[in-house]
């Protein structure tokens, strides 16, 4: 059955334009996109009218605290906002809804940044629609992209999922145990003294393409969950040995070449994504797919797609999809694009509902917009 999806339109348009607002943790995203009547498809693509960014840079070796990110935001959002609306060509005239990340993430910047949304609703007599964080990343995943229903690996700063649609839900077929991907390397990173400008990560997988000599770490894999703390806690325990005060030499078994930090960041991309390729197969040959859609910000790590394809290419006709870093890292496009999807069958938010929330599984959100 095909979802009808122009219920709401204004009179007189052939189109709907949605404003998003994304802070759930170091990242400020503003984003305006406008989706045209219709289903969308191959030949009716939504069209991204601005997606501007300001990101919360700490020094190296310290992280961003929810107290400072959230002055950050609260500092920098009527400016983004403005620069949002000067890129489009738009005003708060043409805009149908505003759309705003109510979780899951850290709890003061997205209550910094879900104060401007309602004070744009009220201002603007508009609408509001809360999104789901991890539901924004696979919406615009999925539209970049024009993946059609894939295994979806979600993999952030602050989640890291194995998903497959289902009955208009998003199902989590497994998860980290503990601490996502993202803040596994991040704080890796910090150990190493890394800066995080432009991000901990991307700075992690430039040291790893010069490392040779892989060194034994723990590979974490339960059924379809898997646990990253264990390999952490040990990696950071050979750096600190190597580069603390007793200053302990560590060599390759096989050649006898000193270790070194580069050896280090090889070796922990190596097993953390041989481990996530490893639950992504298992996924796709449960729900017999042959499609993987990358997203989130360590989706756009390019060693993580070559693993990922390799994997892909073993299956019969299997494809890789992935973005590049303006729409696999926060941004406020995917949280107008999801937002406007939720808007154009129905789903608004009362002000009272506008509560953002820390926790907010994936697999709560009622996807009505797309086909059982």
């Amino acid at each position: 059955m095909t979802v009808d999806l122009d219920k709401y339109v204004k009179p007189g348009r052939d189109y709907y334009i949605a404003l998003g607002l994304e802070g759930s943790a170091n990242k400020l995203g503003v984003g305006i996109i406008r989706q045209p009547v219709g289903q969308l498809s191959q030949t009716n693509r939504a069209e991204v009218l601005s997606n501007v960014r300001d990101t919360y840079v700490t020094p190296p070796g310290e992280g961003f605290l929810p107290r400072d990110t959230a002055r950050h935001h609260r500092n920098w959002v009527v400016r983004i906002i403005k620069r949002a609306l000067s890129e489009a060509k738009v005003t708060g005239a043409d805009l149908d809804c505003i759309c705003f990340t109510q979780g899951p993430g850290m709890g003061a910047p997205l209550q910094s940044v879900v104060v401007a949304a309602r004070t744009l609703a009220q201002l603007w007599e508009l609408p509001l629609v809360g999104v789901n964080h991890c539901v924004g990343h696979i919406e615009m995943g999925r539209e970049i992209t024009g993946a059609d229903n894939p295994v979806v690996l979600y993999v952030s700063g602050g989640n890291t999922q194995v998903i497959a649609y289902s009955k208009q839900r998003y199902r989590i077929f497994g998860e980290t145990l503990d601490i996502a991907i993202g803040n596994c390397l991040d704080r890796f990173a910090r150990t190493l003294k890394i800066p995080n400008e432009p991000a901990p990560g991307y700075n992690i997988e430039q040291m790893a393409k010069k490392g040779k000599h892989l060194v034994n770490l723990p590979y974490t894999v339960k059924g379809m969950d898997l646990s990253m703390s264990g390999i952490l806690a040990h990696v950071d325990g050979l750096a600190k040995d190597m580069f603390g005060k007793q200053g302990k030499k560590l060599v390759d078994e096989e050649t006898g070449e000193l270790i070194t930090a580069e050896d280090l960041c090889f070796s922990l991309q190596e097993i953390l994504y041989s481990m996530l390729v490893e639950i992504t197969e298992r996924a796709l040959a449960h729900v017999n797919s042959n499609q993987v859609l990358i997203v989130g910000g360590v989706g756009s790590n390019e060693r993580l797609q070559e693993m990922m394809k390799l994997m892909i290419q073993d299956r019969k006709n299997g494809q890789i999809y992935a973005t590049d870093e303006r729409f696999c890292i926060d941004n406020g496009i995917m949280i107008a694009h999801a937002g406007l999807l939720s808007y154009r069958t129905g789903q608004t938010n009362d002000l009272w509902n506008t509560v953002c929330t820390q926790r907010f599984r994936t697999d709560e959100v009622f996807v009505k917009w797309r086909d059982d």
